[in-house]
């Protein structure tokens, strides 16, 4: 029985083993602590990078497109609107954005249309690190002034033309509104009187004596008779006187 005691007791043992056993699970406890707080140490210094990595885009992103939004103006018709990314902080912070602006050209005004391309350049390539979007714009707007050159060459080609045919009628307007006097007076000139022509053709018949004037080689039947009838009236007293 003792034997059979003795082998009871050796096969519950409880002193020979429990001891062990609570020294490994003190040892197990210790080592998970140790590594929980290093790991744990290891997070805040991930989790610390993390933010300081996302506050210096958060300021990077707004300080690039409010560059965008101060150099664009008038021509901003959006934005700035961001794309967000939460921080081990549980806060929201920038990682992108961007602006929309009016690149269009503006209608029929080419002088217009150049001084916005210079502006729409000069927003794209305002931040101190403009992106790949950004340089495709600015390319966009050297485009579009160049376009906008080439047609303004051409309208002002065609004000040119317009000023000059203009000018010309308004030339060949004040030529037959005032004729040249060199005209008139060489056409006066060369009308020279006929002297051999007869009075009455010349000269009209009201004119009286001054027909007499005229050099023809007849004279008038009427200054004939007006002749012969005063010698006969002024011969008569002279005979007369003579007698007497």
């Amino acid at each position: 029985m003792i034997v059979s005691s003795s082998q009871n007791i050796q096969s519950s043992n409880p002193l020979d083993t429990s001891s062990p056993r609570r020294v490994n699970n003190i040892s197990r406890a210790t080592n998970i602590d140790s590594e929980d707080k290093e790991a744990e140490k290891l997070q805040r210094q991930e989790n610390d990078n993390i933010l300081r990595q996302l506050r210096a885009r958060d300021r990077e992103v707004r300080a690039h497109e409010a560059a965008h939004t101060a150099a664009g103006g008038s021509l901003v018709r959006g934005g700035p609107s961001y794309t967000f990314q939460t921080g081990p902080d549980g806060r929201s912070y920038a990682v992108g954005g961007e602006v929309q602006l009016d690149v269009s050209a503006v209608p029929n005004n080419p002088q217009a249309t150049l001084a916005k391309a210079s502006q729409i350049r000069a927003a794209a390539l305002a931040p101190a690190n403009p992106s790949a979007q950004d340089v495709r714009v600015a390319a966009n707007a050297n485009q579009l002034a160049s376009r906008a050159r080439i047609d303004l060459a051409v309208q002002r080609r065609e004000e040119i033309k317009l000023e000059e045919n203009q000018e010309q009628l308004d030339n060949l307007q004040n030529d037959s509104n005032n004729p040249q006097d060199v005209s008139s007076t060489s056409a006066t000139e060369g009308v020279q009187p006929d002297n051999s022509a007869s009075p009455s053709t010349v000269v009209p018949a009201s004119t009286g004596v001054q027909s007499t004037n005229l050099r023809s080689n007849e004279p008038p039947a009427a200054a004939i008779s007006a002749f012969m009838a005063t010698a006969q009236t002024e011969a008569a007293p002279v005979l007369f006187n003579q007698f007497a």
